[in-house]
């Protein structure tokens, strides 16, 4: 009876530590996110001045892998030009963060397959979509994996298999004054379909810019935008029956003032927003901030 209860109390030691091991992640060490403070639920700028060189600055999408040990980003000069674009790359090797190298050159807006096996990439042309898959050794040289003949802005593909797009509205949106729509793409032997997400995600004008929750249960959508393009970031909640949710503001904190905003991105461990703020090119950064509470504040209650 005494070995049955030390068989037991064996097992159960082993079962909490098997649970505390299983809790502990790189998210949650002080060497995650390139060792950065913290945000509260105000915005800051993501590590200034370490992932740029003078003359340019970190904008447009920023990715890490599902560990947090490596980070891809978009450096440029300025804004709409794909001249002097660089998408570089930190990894963590361990015991401390390496980089920023140089993945690749005049691409931009990477986006990471939800298992990280595969990185995709746009040029000047929305029609395109790049590809770079992962090796033992790194990434492949990206190549055009997609070429359409409608627009495939923030392709980004989902746990489930669906593509989401920005891309050209159809006939039903161009009739309510939607130019452009975010919108699902399937790809198969049949041909690429595009089905618009409708109303109310979708609103009068350019709908462009967006994040989609891998699990799709939520979409982070720039809206409100202005003729000068600038905009603030909006969510919207998938519904059981897959139509969506109005939209709502982020909040003051993160839509503070005339800006443009765009890229946002939502890290893997889902807590923590990141996206570019700027009134020009010149004051343009990565932004992060605390999103996991405000989330969970803004989904709707069942």
């Amino acid at each position: 009876m005494r070995l049955k209860y030390i068989a037991a109390g064996l097992i159960a030691v082993g079962c909490l530590t098997a649970v505390a091991e299983g809790q502990k992640s790189f998210w949650d060490s002080p060497q995650a996110y390139l060792g950065q403070t913290r945000p509260s639920d105000t915005p800051q700028i993501f590590a200034r001045d370490l992932l740029t060189e003078p003359g340019t600055i970190a904008m447009d999408h920023i990715a890490f892998s599902r560990d947090g040990r490596e980070i891809y980003y978009l450096q440029s000069d300025r804004w709409g030009s794909l001249a002097n674009a660089k998408i570089k790359a930190f990894r963590y090797d361990g015991h401390r963060w390496a980089g920023p190298t140089v993945l690749n050159e005049h691409l931009f807006a990477v986006v990471m397959a939800p298992d990280d096996s595969e990185m995709y990439f746009e040029d000047d042309d929305p029609k395109h979509v790049w590809r770079s898959e992962r090796t033992k050794d790194g990434w492949t040289v990206p190549v055009v994996a997609y070429e359409e003949p409608f627009g495939m802005y923030g392709f980004t593909p989902t746990k489930s298999g669906t593509i989401y797009i920005s891309s050209e509205s159809d006939a039903e949106d161009r009739k309510a004054g939607i130019t452009n729509s975010f919108s699902t793409l399937n790809i198969s032997a049949a041909g690429p379909q595009v089905k618009s997400l409708g109303v109310p995600l979708n609103e009068l004008g350019v709908n462009s810019d967006f994040f989609i929750a891998p699990d799709e249960s939520y979409m982070i959508v720039s809206a409100k935008e202005t003729k000068t393009f600038e905009c603030e970031l909006y969510i919207s909640f998938r519904r059981s029956d897959s139509t969506w949710t109005t939209s709502v503001s982020l909040g003051p904190k993160i839509n503070d003032g005339l800006a443009h905003r765009w890229a946002a991105y939502v890290t893997p461990d889902g807590k923590y927003l990141f996206y570019t703020r700027g009134t020009s090119a010149k004051d343009s950064a990565i932004y992060w901030v605390r999103f996991d509470k405000l989330l969970g504040r803004l989904r709707p209650k069942q």
